[in-house]
């Protein structure tokens, strides 16, 4: 596995080595000695989360407050994904800045998002099925969402933002500046 830390340094991009021939492929998704090597904490998954949607969908931005606070890794079994980190931890500073990438079936990248990040993405292929594991359990008193776009934030989701579809929930959330839920 070959770890990437992003603009945002604590955002990593997890790029596996893959073993292809003509039979098809086989690759580790996920190692904890050498996650942990890497990392300068440990991180202890828990919980493996898949979600399926179609084309434009649009999920987040998403995160929990502590101390239900989650880490996560997401990969793309199925189809193509821009997978979004932005950095709401109040002292850091990158506040308010995020980390798009592209995630696929066909590059099988992985992104790591710690604590203190706000998480969405929105599916570019017809389809997409997106696994990823978490280090705490959900809490719904714990659940937190900035709007996916707030102006300040000015994420380029590559898609055309009147054709995202979302959640009555994720339609809810605040501004990043109307919140006092951020983390120290």
């Amino acid at each position: 596995m070959k770890f990437i830390p992003q603009i945002i340094s604590d955002v990593i991009l997890v790029e596996p080595i893959t073993h292809a021939d003509y039979r098809g492929y086989f690759m580790e998704s996920f190692r904890q000695d050498l996650f942990n090597e890497f990392l300068t904490y440990d991180v202890n998954f828990v919980q493996d989360n898949e979600s399926q949607s179609s084309k434009g969908v649009l999920r987040g931005l998403h995160y929990q407050l502590p101390p239900f606070a989650q880490s996560k890794l997401i990969r793309v079994i199925q189809g193509s994904i821009l997978n979004v980190a932005v950095d709401i931890r109040r002292s850091s500073p990158t506040f308010g800045k995020y980390v798009g990438e592209e995630l696929s079936s066909e590059n099988k990248s992985q992104l790591f998002v710690p604590h203190g990040f706000a998480h969405g993405f929105v599916v570019l292929s017809d389809m997409a099925t997106i696994a990823y594991k978490v280090d705490n359990y959900y809490s719904k008193e714990c659940d937190r969402g900035i709007v996916f776009n707030d102006k300040d934030l000015a994420i380029d989701w590559i898609y055309p933002s009147d054709d995202i579809k979302l959640s009555n929930k994720d339609k809810m959330h605040p501004n990043l500046a109307d919140t006092n839920d951020f983390f120290k």
